[in-house]
Formats: C-alpha cells, structure tokens, sequence
C-alpha cells in the first residue's frame, strides 16, 4: 500500500469513525484532535495519537482533516506549527471538511508551491454513514492525485466522484445541503400537519415514502423526528454553518434561494432554543412550536 500512512486531524462525530474505518482497512492511521481526549479513546482501537498536528504532518504521507468551519481549516493548515510546515514534499491534504469553496482553490494553490497536493472531499452521510463507510465523497482536485487517494475513499465512502477542480468537491457539498435543508424542513412540516390531521404517522412515512414523495431524508429522518430521537447525525449548529457558506455563495453569484432562506429560519429558532447540538431531524420541534402541536409516535 503506497500510501500506508494516514493522518487524521480532527476526531469528532465524523472523523472518529472514519479514522476507526480507514484502521480496519489496514491503513496505520495517526490522529490528532484538539480536545486530546476524543482522540486518546481511538489508542484502544491500535491508532497512534499524535500530540500535535505537527506530529501528523511530519509521519504521514496522506493527512485528511475533519474541522468544523474554513477558519478552522487553515489555522490547522496554515498557523503556527501546522500542516503546511510539517508535510513532506509529495504529500497530499484531503480536506474533508466542508467549507467555502473560493477559500478551498486558493489554499490548495498556496499548497502546490510547497510541494503539497490538496483535495477537497466534503462528505454526505451523517454520523451513520461515517460509521458504516458508506458516506457519499466529492472530490475537487487533480485526477492524479484523485486516484492516488481512491483506496483512502474507499476505506471510508461508497460513492465517490471526482467532481472538477480545486473547490469543486466544495461547492457539491453546498448543493447537496440546499437540496438537505429543504426536503428536511418540508419533512417536518408534512409530518405536523399529519399528526395535525389524526393520520398514522408511521404508516404515513411508509406509504408516502414509496411514491414520488420518497426521500432519504422522510426514510431516515422522518421516524426519529416522531419517535423523538434527536440524537445527532448532524448537529443543528452545523448546519447553520453550511447555510451561511450557502447564502454566502448565493449572494456572491446572485442566485436567489428563497426555500432555503426560509429553511434557515427554523434551524435559527432551533439555536435560539439552545439545540444547537441536537440532530438536525430536531427541525421538527420549530415547526411544532408555531403549530402547537407535537408529531409523536404513540407508543
């Protein structure tokens, strides 16, 4: 294996498990994470943790990073003691993170004068589907290097697509979340105004879900909203990070996104709540609030 070596900075909801898989792939993974103790759990799992991000960039040939928003990335990248001082000639940055794509193409350029390959590969999948390795990978960059890092991907996704230049995985990742926000935000409403109506709400998710109506996000989503599991795939709080990156770009592009601004609007009542770090199926409470009625599962 070429490539044996992967860091692995930022071990949280999703870089956890997808350090644990990329383990059992046969890969010697080396992890860091800023809050020490959310790495030091992955020693038992036979992953090296590094007590610095200089330490990652310094025995790795691939490092991937998995932080919550653009500043974050470079300041792992860029500050002091980070990857672009630490990697090696010939390494290569995937950043898994999801952050503004005009940031992504120029610190994979600043990168390239320093010897350093950078990919842009955002993730779709939620917390489960970093656990079961099945996450939905889009990738910017160079198709060498694209290929070089396909087993690294494979050890994590299911489906992965090489989708254009530097930010392009970037920008997929911020179609991907419009398309999210509105058909969860649509969930949720559908799934009040049924429990408004007296209707069966399972048997509702069922029969909707196997016609034109269907969605990963009704499938899966839709059961733990009405069965009050608002343990997080996806944290609230995140989302609303990916919403600005969204309105961000829109407004740079003048597209209007009239859905999901209006999407927004429930993700902001559900941080004024402080629910912030509940799952982003928790939607469902904003819009019970305005209703005044919840959409409960009898047990």
């Amino acid at each position: 294996m070429p490539d044996s070596r992967i860091g692995v900075v930022g071990t949280g909801i999703m870089g956890r498990p997808m350090a644990l898989n990329l383990a059992k792939a046969g890969f010697d993974v080396t992890a860091y994470n800023r809050t020490a103790a959310r790495a030091e759990a992955l020693a038992k799992e036979g992953i090296t943790v590094a007590k610095s991000v200089a330490e990652v960039g310094e025995s790795c040939t691939v490092v991937i990073t998995m932080v919550p928003d653009t500043d974050d990335v470079l300041e792992v990248v860029e500050g002091e003691g980070g990857l672009a001082s630490s990697m090696k000639d010939g390494s290569v940055l995937i950043d898994m993170s999801t952050i503004a794509p005009g940031p992504t193409g120029e610190l994979a350029a600043r990168l390239v004068s320093k010897g350093i390959a950078m990919l842009d590969a955002p993730v779709s999948g939620g917390s489960w589907g970093a656990q079961q390795g099945t996450l939905s990978i889009m990738v910017g960059g160079e198709q060498a290097t694209f290929e070089r890092c396909l087993p690294v991907f494979d050890a994590i996704g299911k489906t992965i697509m090489l989708m254009g230049p530097s930010g392009m995985g970037q920008t997929t990742k911020l179609v991907n979340q419009i398309l999210v926000v509105g058909v969860a935000s649509t969930v949720a409403e559908a799934l009040v105004f049924a429990a408004a109506n007296g209707a069966d709400l399972l048997k509702t998710i069922e029969v909707v879900g196997g016609g034109a109506a269907g969605s990963w996000q009704l499938s899966n989503l839709g059961p733990r909203m009405i069965q009050r599991d608002f343990a997080p795939g996806f944290m609230v709080r995140l989302q609303q990070k990916d919403l600005r990156l969204i309105l961000e770009t829109a407004q740079d592009k003048h597209v209007p996104l009239a859905v999901t601004s209006i999407a927004r609007q429930y993700f902001t009542a559900l941080e004024a709540a402080g629910l912030g770090e509940e799952g982003t199926q928790a939607i469902i409470k904003a819009v019970e609030q305005l209703a005044g009625i919840e959409a409960r599962q009898p047990e």
